[in-house]
């Protein structure tokens, strides 16, 4: 899977390619970053974060990457008790068949490791199976229409597909057989501390040679890290036992039990999920900057001059010059207040725009909210103005205000004129403006950003330099 801080990136993608409305504006984000010092994926990494600025993506990620961990862990638990309570019930009897108990022990878990290997050295480029994706789809643990939730989901989904989420079932699965041989343990030395138990060996078809042999060979390896193993002698002792036998031949076949649950259980095992976390951190899911949105952020950031003398800027987008109509006007403020009661008589005067002192003038007020886009909707319905807009110089052209704008627009049957307003509403240019928490350059790329999307939606802007 990604890292934290790539989910969060990656869902941060999604979202504004959806145009979702975020607890910070990205379009001022990445202003802001593109003088920051640091490599591409950390300026990504910062910018997603910072974006995230209330934590509503980062708390549904962790919500649903702590629930899929939360699964795991409870399957481990309930495998341990499993095997714990197994092989409680098969030593019930204080003479017990070792090699019987060894096969119990060990079996199926050998069978199945050596499918596992067989299986990896084949199938080396295998994608993840399907069964695994379903069964910890994220849809399954959390519920939620929101847009958040829903691409938070995609996102998991998209990962649990990946080619590298083969080796995260593998080290899942040791883990649980790990579990299961852990409960096993446990339970093996707690009856031999609480219990005396008679070891005995027979069978139909071996000699009682063969079964010596394969007793020394299975010992070879417990009695390299200290484990007591049984020799040639109380091997021979222990044959069809039924009663009692002595506390030291019980104790070295009971050495070779432990030894071989660990050596040829345990520590192979523990070496499999070793080597599948290991695969998966190689072959792990990485940020791929290479997609287009990642791609115009960065040469966003990079842009600069080469060479001075060999360099032709490309000319800015310019918004069409205002044409003013002569019948009733609606004036009204985007989002923020004006300082001056009548803002838009330094725009629409006679010396720069022809404008009748004889034409109606309706104020509207500020347009924030719902409420008033529909109030507003509801009246340039019902009559025929034109309406002029006025922008203070704070205000984003974000997808949120660039909205609202193209409503009026669609709904003005006269037409939209934008106004841009600085901070003391005078007659200057909004390039000569500069407020306490902007510089100069600032109120610059916001005036051009204006222009940009003014220039997109053939919408007048009133020149108020003139």
């Amino acid at each position: 899977m990604l890292s934290p801080q790539d989910q969060l990136t990656e869902l941060v993608r999604a979202l504004e390619t959806d145009q979702h409305v975020f607890a910070t504006d990205p379009l001022l984000i990445t202003e802001k970053l593109q003088g920051e010092d640091g490599t591409p994926i950390q300026k990504l990494h910062r910018r997603a974060s910072r974006i995230d600025s209330n934590g509503a993506l980062a708390r549904v990620l962790g919500k649903i990457d702590g629930r899929i961990k939360g699964i795991m862990i409870v399957m481990s638990v309930v495998w341990c008790i499993s095997g714990f309570l197994g092989l409680f019930t098969l030593l019930q009897s204080n003479v017990v068949n070792f090699f019987y108990v060894l096969v119990c022990l060990l079996g199926f878990h050998t069978i199945m490791l050596g499918g596992w290997l067989a299986m990896t050295l084949i199938n080396r480029d295998q994608q993840s199976p399907s069964w695994f994706a379903s069964f910890v789809s994220p849809s399954y643990l959390i519920r939620g229409k929101d847009d958040v939730t829903k691409a938070a989901v995609d996102l998991y989904e998209r990962q649990l597909q990946h080619s590298g989420m083969r080796w995260y079932l593998g080290r899942f699965s040791h883990q649980l057989w790990l579990a299961t041989l852990t409960g096993m343990l446990l339970a093996i030395i707690f009856l031999l501390v609480v219990r005396q138990y008679s070891f005995s060996w027979e069978s139909t078809l071996l000699s009682d040679q063969a079964l010596v042999s394969l007793t020394q060979v299975l010992g070879w390896l417990p009695s390299m890290v200290g484990f007591g193993v049984p020799d040639s002698t109380a091997i021979a002792q222990s044959r069809l036992v039924t009663e009692a036998m002595p506390l030291s031949v019980a104790r070295q076949w009971a050495g070779l039990l432990v030894g071989s649950l660990l050596m040829y259980g345990i520590v192979p095992r523990a070496i499999a999920w070793a080597f599948c976390a290991l695969m998966f951190r190689r072959k792990k899911m990485r940020l791929d900057i290479k997609q287009p949105y990642y791609q115009k952020i960065l040469n966003f950031w990079q842009r600069h001059v080469v060479d001075a003398d060999d360099f032709t800027e490309a000319p800015a987008p310019i918004a069409p010059k205002a044409t003013v109509s002569v019948g009733k006007k609606l004036v009204a403020l985007l989002e923020y207040p004006a300082d001056q009661e009548k803002w838009w008589q330094s725009g629409l005067d006679n010396s720069h725009h022809d404008f009748g002192q004889s034409s109606e003038i309706e104020d509207f007020g500020i347009v924030d909210d719902r409420d008033d886009m529909a109030r507003l909707k509801n009246y340039l319905d019902a009559h025929p103005v034109q309406v002029l807009l006025g922008i203070h110089s704070n205000a984003l052209p974000d997808r949120g205000t660039l909205r609202k704008i193209d409503q009026i627009a669609t709904h003005a049957k006269d037409g939209l004129i934008v106004q841009l307003l600085s901070d003391t509403n005078s007659a200057a240019s909004l390039t000569d403006a500069r407020t306490d928490d902007e510089p100069l350059d600032k109120q610059a790329v916001r005036y051009q950003q204006w222009q940009t999307a003014l220039s997109a939606r053939k919408i007048g802007l009133v020149d108020i330099d003139a």
